[in-house]
């Protein structure tokens, strides 16, 4: 649905200032500032992700891209078909002075379904499993208590997979700051971004 509903909105809205999918060129990713800590999610679809991670309290950037595949920056077509091997992620950079990664997973595990396997909601695909790339052995360690627990929350069992993080490729320039910058003018951010957010207590 999300391929669809952005194909549509290119189509439709033309030059009226709505992030295009025309727009091949990758996003730079921001210096990570000196004492912050990074952790790469999958939470299914990146704009929901980055939408909900952009206003926790204490991260700083959230880029949307892709990791956990083999191709070398692979580009958004290519993660579609799901010949790649990559996830759809948010890399989350943060103020470990401001928040904790235990704060961050706690989000994380009610911003999406993290017992359905390579499903979330209508998005279907090995590019929208739930995954947790960490940076160390300490972010693994919390990763896997983190799941644990959260796993007494929910009936079904948990299948979000905890990895080791590979290299980072950031998504197209249209992929990123999404809902922000295409609110007004897609569907697919009224519809299914904005009850996420307010689920969540968080600004639609």
């Amino acid at each position: 649905m999300k391929k669809y509903l952005l194909g549509l909105l290119s189509l439709i809205v033309g030059g009226m200032g709505i992030a295009q999918a025309g727009d091949s060129s990758f996003f730079t990713v921001p210096k990570v500032p000196e004492g912050a800590e990074v952790i790469t999610l999958g939470a299914g679809c990146f704009w929901c992700t980055e939408a909900i991670f952009q206003q926790v309290p204490g991260v700083l950037t959230v880029t949307s891209g892709y990791m956990g595949g083999t191709t070398k920056r692979p580009t958004y077509q290519q993660v579609c078909t799901g010949s790649t091997g990559h996830a759809e992620v948010s890399q989350i950079v943060f103020d470990p002075k401001k928040t904790t990664l235990e704060k961050i997973l706690a989000v994380f595990w009610h911003a999406h379904d993290p017992t359905t396997l390579n499903r979330q909601g209508y998005d279907s695909g090995t590019q929208y499993r739930s995954a947790i790339f960490y940076q160390n052995a300490a972010q693994k360690e919390i990763a896997v208590k983190a799941k644990a627990e959260a796993g007494k929350e929910f009936v079904d069992p948990i299948v979000t997979e905890i990895t080791a993080a590979g290299e980072f490729y950031p998504a197209e320039n249209y992929h990123q700051n999404y809902y922000q910058l295409n609110k007004d003018g897609n569907p697919y951010c009224n519809r299914v971004i904005a009850p996420k957010l307010k689920k969540l207590g968080l600004k639609n």
